[in-house]
């Protein structure tokens, strides 16, 4: 009798496996599709994407990390390059279209290396040696900026725009954008801090781009809540309470048993005498001008009017913070609390913008928040506008904070390929091949920027080259004329923390990806379903 081998499962059915090399070459695949998808959009010259959501809402942008967000990316292999963009985003606000593009190449070079038996691990250890020598070679390009340099500054920013929908009015809004960021900067010990948040970015449809405007303080999506209030009060002494003006119903269950009408007559004006105070409260202040985080009663709001008192209700949170910190005033919780020296000044005014009235908070005394008002035909063209002046402040923010700026146009990529290649020839072993791949794939954000605008690659790589052997370092493409040029001159200036952090972010992931030989997806019977049942994944 012959003893039959029972097949042993250790996983459950329906589970997909795979792993070597297929593995391998499935994830570089997914993520070298991922950098394609938004290759098109880098530089003054990329093309724009259409999103079209499961409800018909569109998107029209330019930004990589938008473009990623919105395709709800399934594998899991192209999910870890969005999450570099998203990365980007947070800590520099812009180049993730060039941080998802050095990935997907760092991997394409890395495939052909395992084509030609090269052990992932020894890739890996390449890619980290050339990432810590990029970081110095980064540094000894780039040049310092001082919150003084205007022109820079606002060259940062228009770098930052250019070839997105806000191009066409991109030198009144990078001067508005370096405006907002010197008026929120603060030093402290001489050390420069910005925080982003104090610069609020509000869009309204109406007008043309060039209509937006800086606001010296904030402008609310609020009108006043009476019509009887005055329209605008000049030097108002601003009052910032976050607690309602209104009577509460009582936290438990309770029944109160009236028997005559003049009991019923007592409670309302008890009613009314309560409100009464709160309102005398805010008037005892010497307020003219309050901002509630609540609600405001309507008895309330019929006192405010008839003191002259301009009053706003429902204010955000993050809204209350930000008037703090442009008017001066203190966000007081209880209205008991609430004294002359908790105010602050400004003048305010209700404004008709578009269709909808909005609540203009100006000529604070020294606002530590500012407003941006961004205008434009319509939905999408305000949306692409408001996502470019937050690139080009996130960059303005990062050139200050770390004091350094490199030039654009490809012209710091070439000069880091070149140096990390005399690098490589320093090294023995199979480490040597990989430093050299990488460097092979800094030179992707020139090549693309050239493709896109129609240039000839090769013959502008070879010019670049050529320009940096003979020690020109700032040399970049005009995509423009299709010549090379000094970007330092042409003013193409990004902050260095795009550059670094682009460069690390792209490398750390192609490692990660590289050293995955196995691939388990559980079936969705089994456990958990992976996602929820005629849903999309929420997790994008």
């Amino acid at each position: 009798m012959t003893n039959q081998v029972q097949p042993i499962f250790i996983l459950p059915e329906g589970t997909q496996r795979s792993s070597g090399k297929n593995a391998q070459r499935n994830n570089i695949m997914a993520a070298k599709l991922v950098a394609e998808t938004v290759r098109t959009t880098l530089g003054p010259k990329g093309m724009d994407k259409m999103l079209v959501d499961s409800l018909g809402d569109i998107t029209v942008t330019n930004d990589g990390v938008t473009i990623l967000q919105e395709m709800n990316v399934e594998h899991p292999s192209a999910k870890m390059l969005v999450e570099i963009a998203k990365t980007q985003e947070q800590e520099v606000g812009d180049g993730t279209t060039t941080a998802v593009v050095l990935a997907g190449e760092l991997l394409k070079k890395a495939e052909d290396l395992l084509e030609q038996e090269i052990h992932p691990t020894v890739v890996a250890r390449g890619y980290r040696l050339a990432t810590e020598k990029a970081m110095v070679i980064l540094d000894g390009v780039s040049r310092a900026i001082t919150d003084n340099d205007g022109l820079l500054l606002q060259q940062i920013a228009m770098t930052a725009m250019t070839g997105k929908g806000a191009e066409t009015a991109k030198d009144h809004l990078a001067a508005l954008t370096v405006q907002a960021v010197k008026q929120v900067l603060e030093k402290e010990s001489g050390k420069i801090m910005i925080d982003a948040d104090n610069i609020k970015v509000e869009k309204k449809i109406g007008g043309s781009i060039d209509d937006s405007e800086l606001v010296q303080g904030m402008v609310i999506d609020k009108e006043r809540v009476h019509t009887q209030m005055p329209r605008s009060i000049k030097k108002a002494r601003v009052a910032l309470v976050d607690s309602a003006l209104e009577i509460k119903n009582t936290e438990i269950d309770a029944k109160i048993q009236i028997t005559d009408p003049s009991q019923m007559q007592a409670f309302i004006e008890q009613e009314e005498k309560m409100i009464k105070n709160m309102v005398n409260k805010v008037l005892q202040s010497g307020a003219t001008a309050l901002f509630c985080q609540k609600g405001i009663d309507d008895i309330a709001q019929h006192y405010l009017a008839k003191a002259g008192v301009y009053a706003v209700r429902r204010v955000k949170k993050s809204d209350m913070e930000s008037l703090s910190q442009a008017t001066g005033a203190k966000v007081v919780t209880n209205l008991e609390d609430l004294s002359p020296s908790d105010l602050g000044m400004a003048t305010v005014e209700e404004v008709k913008v578009g269709s909808d009235a909005m609540t203009f908070v100006k000529e604070c005394l020294n606002p530590k928040a500012v407003t941006l008002l961004v205008r434009g035909g319509t939905d999408h063209i305000v949306d692409e506008v408001k996502r470019a002046v937050d690139d080009a402040i996130g960059d303005v923010i990062s050139a200050l904070r770390s004091g350094k700026v490199v030039a654009g146009a490809g012209a710091t990529e070439i000069e880091l390929a070149r140096n990390l290649r005399s690098f490589s020839e320093s090294l023995s072993g199979r480490e040597q091949l990989a430093v050299r791949a990488f460097a092979d794939a800094m030179e992707v954000i020139p090549r693309t920027l050239a493709e896109n605008a129609g240039l000839d690659p090769i013959d502008v790589l070879a010019e670049l080259k050529a320009a940096h052997d003979r020690g020109e370092k700032g040399t970049g493409i005009d995509v423009f004329s299709g010549r090379s040029m000094d970007s330092w001159k042409a003013g193409v200036i990004e902050p260095l923390k795009i550059k670094t952090q682009a460069v690390s972010s792209a490398s750390e992931v192609s490692i990660m990806i590289l050293r995955i030989d196995d691939v388990i997806a559980s079936s969705s019977k089994q456990g958990m379903p992976s996602m929820p049942p005629g849903g999309h994944d929420m997790e994008m």
